[in-house]
C-alpha cells in the first residue's frame, strides 16, 4: 500500500468528477458540510474547474492517492473568520477520505501528518478543526495525534433527524 501527496495545481477532469462524487454522497455529505435540515442533506452540489481554482486563491489544497488511484483530498487555509480561537497564524484544516474502500487504513492519519508538516513549512503554529460530534472515528483520530478540544458550536449541523454540536479542535505544531 503506498499512499502519495500531490499539491493540486490546475484541476484535472479526474479531480472534478471525484469531487463531484465525493460532495454528492449521502455518506459523506454529513460528516462533510454543515447542514440546516434534512434538505440540506440531500441537496446537490456542482463543483467545476472554476470553483476549484476560486477555492485555490485561499486555500492549499492536497490530493491523497493510494496506489496510484485518487482517493482524498485536503486543504488547509490561514486565518479564517471561522476560527473558535482568533490566533493570528493559525492553519483550518479538513480532510476528507472520499473512496469508501480507503477508508479505516490508516490513510488519514499518514495524510494528516503529512499536512501538518505542509503548515509548519509555511511557518504556521497552530492547526485549529472541527469535527462533528457524531463523528467518532474523526474524534478518536485527532485525539490520537495529539488535538484537543477546545470549545463546542452548540447544535450545529443536522444529522438524523437532530441537531448536533460541532467540536472545535487545537494542535500546536
Amino acid at each position: 500500500m503506498k499512499i502519495s501527496f500531490q499539491k493540486t495545481g490546475d484541476p484535472t477532469d479526474k479531480l472534478i468528477t471525484s469531487l463531484n462524487k465525493w460532495e454528492n454522497d449521502p455518506k459523506l455529505i454529513p460528516l462533510i458540510h454543515p447542514c440546516r435540515n434534512k434538505e440540506d442533506v440531500e441537496s446537490y452540489v456542482r463543483i467545476t474547474k472554476e470553483e476549484i481554482n476560486k477555492r485555490l486563491t485561499t486555500y492549499h489544497m492536497y490530493e491523497i492517492y493510494l496506489d496510484n488511484i485518487l482517493v482524498g483530498e485536503m486543504n488547509y487555509t490561514v486565518d479564517p473568520v471561522h476560527l473558535y480561537k482568533k490566533e493570528r497564524g493559525t492553519a483550518w484544516i479538513a480532510i476528507t477520505i472520499g473512496e469508501e474502500f480507503a477508508r479505516g487504513r490508516g490513510i488519514g492519519s499518514t495524510s494528516l501528518r503529512y499536512l501538518e508538516e505542509q503548515i509548519k513549512k509555511q511557518g504556521l503554529k497552530r492547526i485549529e478543526l472541527g469535527v462533528f460530534e457524531f463523528n467518532k472515528s474523526a474524534q478518536k483520530l485527532y485525539s490520537k495525534l495529539g488535538y484537543q478540544e477546545i470549545g463546542k458550536n452548540k447544535q450545529f449541523t443536522y444529522y438524523q433527524d437532530r441537531m448536533w454540536d460541532d467540536i472545535r479542535m487545537e494542535k500546536y505544531v
